[in-house]
């Protein structure tokens, strides 16, 4: 009898459960609603550029005219307007990327010079950061200490700090108005080879002790155990390194004299004083790789910053 009795829940325990269990959803709803609002927020921008590049030139004149609007001596007119927000055109057009894509070549060619920029020094500053990465990783020392401390300090210093002392090397080099200026920086920078390092840290050394037993050497080692499992951190640091020199504009203005050279991004902040129409097309097609870039590889990119070593079950 004394059992039955223990069994049978003291009153106003339901109640309770059940006003905790609301409290938990309510918080969800509220977070949510917190957190889309966010996003909606963030997105704006993006949805707003990308809507207003199918707007034909009058349209956008006359929305956001007083916003672009110069006095006689090409400075800037005091806003005394409300500038009219639009996300939906009257009637869409396809003018503005017609003449950014078979009218105007010299879109395409600074599109081109980001490419060029870029590509490489993704490729290859991932090539060498796997490869110091594993020598941090797989020794240690005070040498191999100093180093990394170096690379750490390096790391933490924004580029405008080091800018002046890349030109002179780069002039010394004989390097300037060449794009081997931007690229040997980028390669050597040491942004992944910090990244890589803190997760091949986290390799647990039972898996490469036993490769060793089976008789692998370090090159083995280095490509069939540590590359597979970094994979989701080149993937990360992949979708950031492109990201971070997709975007750069000093490097460019400082390193290359020769305006032929510039990358798009450099060239985007001289639009707005021919037409402000080709402005919001040219800055949606240079969105794209970035965003293509970031979907397909956002489930490497978590997986790389979130991974803490070990097999995957």
């Amino acid at each position: 009898m004394s059992e039955k009795i223990s069994r049978i829940p003291a009153r106003g325990t339901g109640k309770k459960n059940k006003g905790k269990e609301v409290w938990a959803v309510t918080k969800i709803a509220i977070a949510t609603v917190i957190a889309a609002s966010f996003a909606i927020l963030f997105l704006m921008p993006i949805v707003l550029t990308i809507t207003n590049s199918f707007m034909s030139s009058s349209e956008i004149s006359a929305n956001y005219g007083s916003v672009f609007a110069v006095n006689e001596n090409g400075g800037k007119v005091y806003i005394a307007e409300k500038v009219n927000l639009k996300f939906i055109p009257d009637m869409v057009s396809f003018s503005q990327y017609i003449t950014v894509l078979f009218k105007s070549p010299e879109y395409l060619l600074k599109f081109w010079n980001s490419v060029i920029l870029a590509g490489p020094i993704v490729v290859f500053q991932l090539t060498v950061a796997a490869l110091a990465a594993y020598g941090f990783a797989r020794y240690s020392g005070k040498i191999r200490s100093i180093i990394f401390f170096s690379y750490v300090i390096l790391m933490l210093m924004p580029y405008q700090v080091t800018l002046v002392p890349n030109y002179l090397v780069a002039e010394w080099l004989k390097l300037l108005d060449s794009y081997w200026a931007i690229w040997l920086p980028g390669i050597f920078s040491p942004f992944a080879v910090y990244l890589l390092t803190k997760f091949m840290k986290r390799i647990p050394y039972s898996v490469i002790e036993a490769a060793q037993i089976d008789g692998a050497g370090e090159w083995q080692i280095f490509r069939r155990i540590c590359l597979p499992l970094c994979k989701g951190a080149l993937c990360s640091a992949a979708i950031l390194v492109f990201i971070d020199y997709w975007n750069m504009v000093e490097q460019p203005l400082i390193l290359l004299s020769d305006a032929e050279t510039h990358p798009l991004s450099v060239f985007l902040s001289k639009i707005n004083a021919g037409d402000v129409g080709l402005a919001f097309a040219v800055a949606t097609i240079y969105m794209v790789p970035s965003l293509l870039i970031f979907l397909y590889g956002e489930e490497y990119l978590v997986d790389g910053i979130t991974y803490q070593g070990g097999i995957k079950g």
